[in-house]
């Protein structure tokens, strides 16, 4: 889950600024604005989600030490 938070969060970053960069001509490497706007939007929503996942994974961990897996 933290593999899968970091590497959400950079291509949502890379996203979102691509989305910036094509304000100007609509297009970026071939994809429209609005395009990388929602997948950055999605990929933000991923990496929480997997975040959350991972803390709560960690939490069980330390309450159950050894039963858990």
């Amino acid at each position: 889950m933290h593999t899968t938070m970091i590497i959400a969060s950079i291509l949502g970053g890379i996203a979102l600024v691509g989305a910036w960069i094509a304000g100007g001509s609509n297009t970026f490497l071939g994809f429209e604005a609005s395009v990388l706007y929602t997948n950055a939007l999605n990929l933000q929503v991923v990496a929480i989600s997997a975040g959350i996942c991972a803390l709560v994974r960690r939490q069980m961990e330390k309450e159950n030490s050894g039963t858990f897996f």
